[in-house]
Parts: structure tokens; C-alpha cells; sequence
């Protein structure tokens, strides 16, 4: 049994904490899809990757 307040998994340097739910159409799905297989990453990751993205774009 855990004790409470104790986490579970490998330690990080860059926790995961935020979750979120989205809808995608059909195209958006298939090129994520296609991204995951050819990088071997998953869904989650290949959208992390593409947040990334945006920052550049970001006003400071």
C-alpha cells in the first residue's frame, strides 16, 4: 500500500504536472499519427515538441 503523498515513477528534472484534454480532426490525427511513428515518440511528446515550437513566435 502507498503511503500518502508518496509519488510514484523514475524522479525528473522536468515533472510533468499539467494535463490536458484535446479534440483533433482527422488530418491533424493522421500527421500526428505519422510523426509518431517516424520519430518513435509518443502522442504526448510529439506535442510537447511542437509547443516548443511556438515559443520563438512568442512577443517578449
Amino acid at each position: 500500500m502507498l503511503e500518502t503523498g508518496k509519488k510514484r515513477g523514475p524522479k525528473t528534472d522536468n515533472p510533468k504536472t499539467h494535463k490536458m484534454g484535446i479534440k483533433l480532426d482527422e488530418k491533424s490525427k493522421r500527421i500526428l499519427d505519422a510523426y509518431c511513428e517516424q520519430e518513435k515518440v509518443s502522442g504526448a511528446e510529439a506535442i510537447r515538441r511542437g509547443i516548443g515550437r511556438l515559443e520563438p513566435d512568442l512577443k517578449k
